[in-house]
């Protein structure tokens, strides 16, 4: 029988945070006599909380926590703690879900529909911190039937539904009793997934131990801890040395394991592509001619080869470029010649130093990236550089984000952001003006009626091809008034040590490295004979 290990989702915490520096280290040296059944893995950031009613594994990304659904090795939704897929009424309003026999949280309480219940509920209160709560727009009501069922109440038909019920279900026995925004739960939390919660020391690392009473069999890999080390060049050096096990790397540091026969490079295609926002509210990125122009002027082929030394492919849009959705018209090549034409015909004419004006206002904006994000930080030198061919002046600054969040209203940031699965999934919070400003949603305060439209379209209507269609005006309508400058899809490198067998990899969203790469399924790992 296939176990539920083999249909964890491939997706990781959002993890906006930076981390600081390194964790204790796990001593010895990879590959060299270290317990197969321990690992230490190093990522670059941390969640700020492990509650799923705050957004924690909200897509279904982590190992203390399950969903009904999961996604298996391919994306495809799987039961999980529900028995079956839902069975779905003939009008598409209702969604049905029989639960699992025998499933228990790590306390020992046994699950129940009241759990489910409990979970949605509170995640859809307006009083809950959390805000992922527009991707369960679609539900009206969700109930308990009868001692082992779960009956979701749509209020418009909402095809990739049952997508969204990949979101971790918590005990209300422990959770109900406190403040989903301040209480414990948020750091000390209880589930029914394959691991349990045995330590964290915020920005150094989280270790967890195997549930022995998983319903899906106790793993096989005891104990398994995140490093958090914001720095990519520390997690190189402490996985040259033997501190870590594996890593999520950029593409020139994967590079230099290439020839460790005692370690292994995963790559991984990914929905994460990286961004420049364009706040609307700054009088020069708010102008769609500057937008445009920026469009035009920037060498995507170039970032792929020269940044991602081929680990990735041109970003024309939100959507990656083999993706079905993807609208193919949208493909263009770089042109600095339609770069100045736009600015000419809009009243940019070339000042000092070739930097355009428009009056007493300069062709000029700050472009922000995160600390230590070294592909972040050559995506925005870069960026600069091709603007200003055109003339036009792009100061580049890093900073925590910390610093970047309140000021990412009137300062352009180099950003990453991609959802697996259905495109309403990524498309609707990255753009939907009605969640302009909206903590990290919208961060661009994008604003554009046609792209409203498509976006509410896609989301409420069940006929594929009016969804196609209403996709296809969206990716086109974002060519000609561009709130971003879309620069390039990543893949994801990781570097691990050869001493496991049942690794792999899958399709992966923006958010990477805590949960998905090779360790995805770390619950089925077997140590190599």
């Amino acid at each position: 029988m296939t176990t539920r290990r083999t249909r964890r989702a491939a997706i990781t915490v959002a993890a906006i945070m930076t981390g600081a520096a390194a964790c204790s280290a796990p001593g010895g040296s990879a590959g060299s006599g270290k317990a197969a059944d321990s690992v230490v893995i190093g990522v670059a950031s941390e969640p700020d909380t492990l509650s799923p009613l705050l957004g924690y594994g909200k897509d279904g990304n982590s190992k203390i926590f399950d969903g009904l659904l999961a996604r298996d090795a391919d994306l495809k939704l799987q039961p999980a703690l529900a028995k079956a897929l839902p069975e779905v009424g003939g009008d598409g309003l209702t969604y049905t879900y029989t639960l699992r026999d025998g499933v228990e949280f790590s306390d020992g309480e046994p699950l129940t529909p009241a759990d489910v219940v409990f979970t949605y509920r509170t995640v859809l209160d307006a009083k809950t911190n959390n805000t992922a709560r527009s991707e369960l727009d679609a539900i009206k009501a969700v109930r308990a039937s009868g001692d082992d069922q779960v009956v979701f109440t749509l209020k418009y038909p909402y095809a990739p539904f049952a997508g969204r019920t990949v979101l971790p279900i918590v005990p209300e026995h422990i959770a109900g009793a406190q403040d989903p925004n301040t209480g414990s739960f948020n750091t000390k939390p209880v589930g029914t997934g394959p691991y349990v919660l045995a330590g964290w020391s915020k920005g150094e690392k989280l270790t967890f131990k195997a549930n022995p009473g998983y319903w899906g069999g106790a793993p096989k890999v005891k104990t398994f801890t995140m490093a958090v080390i914001a720095d990519d060049n520390v997690r190189a050096t402490r996985l040259r040395s033997g501190d870590l096990d594996g890593a999520v790397l950029p593409p020139n540091l994967a590079a230099t394991f290439k020839n460790d026969t005692g370690r292994k490079t995963y790559d991984a295609k990914s929905y994460d592509f990286r961004t420049v926002t364009l706040p609307t509210e700054n009088k020069v990125t708010g102008d769609r001619a500057i937008r445009q122009a920026l469009d035009a002027a920037v060498d995507r082929q170039t970032m792929v080869d020269k940044i991602l030394d081929g680990a990735g492919r041109p970003a024309y849009g939100p959507l990656p470029t083999d993706d079905p959705w993807f609208d193919k018209s949208i493909e263009r090549p770089q042109n600095l010649g339609k770069a100045k034409g736009i600015l000419d015909a809009a009243g940019w004419k070339a000042g000092d130093g070739g930097i355009r004006a428009k009056g007493d206002l300069r062709a000029a904006f700050t472009l922000l990236y995160p600390s230590g994000d070294k592909v972040r930080q050559d995506h925005a030198l870069a960026y600069a550089s091709d603007a200003k061919k055109a003339g036009i002046s792009v100061t580049v600054e890093s900073a925590t984000w910390e610093v970047i969040e309140p000021r990412m209203k009137n300062d352009a940031v180099l950003a990453g952001f991609g959802s697996t699965g259905d495109p309403d999934f990524g498309l609707y919070t990255l753009l939907h003006s009605s969640l302009a400003g909206d903590g990290f949603n919208n961060m661009a305060r994008y604003d554009d009626p046609a792209v409203d439209k498509a976006l509410d379209t896609g989301r409420r209507s069940q006929d594929p091809a009016t969804r196609e269609a209403a996709y296809d005006t969206l990716q086109r309508a974002l060519v000609q008034n561009p709130g971003y400058t879309f620069l390039t899809h990543i893949n994801h490198l990781y570097v691990l040590a050869d001493r496991w067998a049942g690794l792999t990899t899958q399709l992966e969203p923006h958010e990477h490295g805590f949960a998905s790469g090779p360790w995805w399924n770390i619950e089925d790992w077997q140590p190599k004979k």
